[in-house]
C-alpha cells in the first residue's frame, strides 16, 4: 500500500488559513462552523416546496385528507432548521457589534416568523406566475405541467423564497436560495430583484436579472435576456459602490424577446416591446417596440453602435 506525506500539506493549508483570517479580522479561537450550510438550505427549500405544493411537489405518498397534517408537521420542523441557519447567518453579520447569544436567538426567531408569515403570499404570487406560464405559452397543456417541468417556474419558487429573506436581511441564505436555481436552470436573479404579479420566464437559459431590478406586473421575458448594469461607479478610495440602483425598470405588460440586453438605470415602458437581440441603454416609451436596426453593406461596428434600435 502506497504511504503519502500529506503533513506538510496539512501544514501549509493551515497557514493559508491562519493568513486569510487574519486579513479578514476572523477570530482565531476554536469554534464550529461559522456561516450557513448550503446542503442545510438546499433542504429546507425542498421542503418549503412541499409545504407551498404539497399535493404536486411534497411527497409520493400523501393524499389530500392528509395535507395538513403534513404541512403542518413538515412547517415545523423546516422552521426549526431555518432558525438554526439564520442563526449562523446572524452570527457572521453581528460578530463586530459583541451581540449575545440571546440577542441573536431573539432575532433569529423574529424573523424566521416573519419569513413563515410570508408563505401564503407567496403561493398566491406562484400560482399567478404558473398561470402567466399556462396562458403565455402555447405548448403548455396545463398547469400541473407548468409547474412541475418548467425552469422559469422553478426559478420564481426560489426567487420567491430568497426575496423574502433579502427582505428580512439575510443576503447569504437568500443567495443561497437563489443560487440552488440558477444551477438547475441556468436562470441567474439576484434574490434582491423587485418582481410583480404574473412573471413569466420562457425557456430561460442565460437569463441574468441584476439585485435592483424592478420589474411590473404581467412582464413575459425569453431566454438569453439580461437586465444588467451598465457601469460600476468607485467610490473616493476606488472601490466599488454598491447598493446603488444600477439595474433596468421594467413597467408592467412589457414583452422581452430572447438575446435582449438591457442595461442601467433605465426604464422600459409600459406595454413596449423589445425585440431580440437587441443591446439598449436609452428609456423606452410606453407602447414602443424596439428592435435591431439593419446595417447597410458590410462595415466595422463601434460596440456603442452595435446596439442600435429603432423605435416605432
Amino acid at each position: 500500500m502506497a504511504v503519502f506525506n500529506i503533513q506538510p500539506i496539512v501544514s501549509a493549508l493551515n497557514d493559508i488559513r491562519q493568513d486569510w483570517r487574519t486579513m479578514q479580522h476572523r477570530s482565531r479561537e476554536p469554534g464550529g462552523r461559522e456561516f450557513p450550510s448550503p446542503d442545510a438550505i438546499a433542504r429546507i427549500i425542498d421542503d418549503l416546496k412541499g409545504i407551498i405544493f404539497p399535493m404536486r411537489l411534497g411527497p409520493l405518498d400523501l393524499r389530500q385528507e392528509s395535507e395538513d397534517f403534513y404541512i403542518g408537521h413538515t412547517l415545523d420542523s423546516t422552521l426549526h432548521a431555518l432558525v438554526r441557519q439564520v442563526r449562523l447567518e446572524l452570527h457572521y453579520q453581528m460578530r463586530a457589534n459583541c451581540a449575545t447569544e440571546a440577542q441573536i436567538d431573539s432575532r433569529a426567531t423574529e424573523a424566521v416568523q416573519a419569513f413563515a408569515n410570508c408563505l401564503p403570499d407567496i403561493r398566491r404570487q406562484l400560482d399567478l406566475d404558473v398561470l402567466a406560464a399556462y396562458q403565455g405559452d402555447p405548448a403548455a397543456r396545463s398547469v400541473d405541467e407548468v409547474l412541475l417541468c418548467y425552469p422559469g417556474v422553478l426559478a420564481m419558487i426560489h426567487h420567491r423564497i430568497a426575496h423574502q429573506f433579502y427582505k428580512l436581511e439575510l443576503p447569504l441564505l437568500a443567495r443561497m436560495s437563489s443560487e440552488i436555481a440558477h444551477s438547475k436552470t441556468g436562470i441567474d436573479i439576484h434574490p434582491g430583484a423587485t418582481i410583480g404579479s404574473s412573471f413569466f420566464i420562457d425557456h430561460g437559459t442565460g437569463v441574468v436579472i441584476g439585485e435592483t431590478a424592478i420589474i411590473g406586473e404581467r412582464v413575459r421575458i425569453y431566454q438569453h435576456v439580461t437586465l444588467g448594469a451598465k457601469r460600476f461607479p468607485l467610490d473616493a478610495n476606488g472601490k466599488l459602490e454598491k447598493g446603488l440602483p444600477r439595474h433596468p425598470i421594467v413597467e408592467d405588460d412589457v414583452v422581452i424577446y430572447a438575446g435582449a440586453t438591457i442595461l442601467g438605470r433605465v426604464t422600459l415602458g409600459r406595454g413596449c416591446t423589445i425585440g431580440g437581440n437587441v443591446w439598449l441603454i436609452d428609456d423606452v416609451p410606453p407602447g414602443s417596440h424596439v428592435t435591431q436596426a439593419a446595417f447597410q453593406g458590410t462595415r466595422t461596428c463601434d460596440p456603442a453602435e452595435e446596439g442600435a434600435v429603432e423605435k416605432s
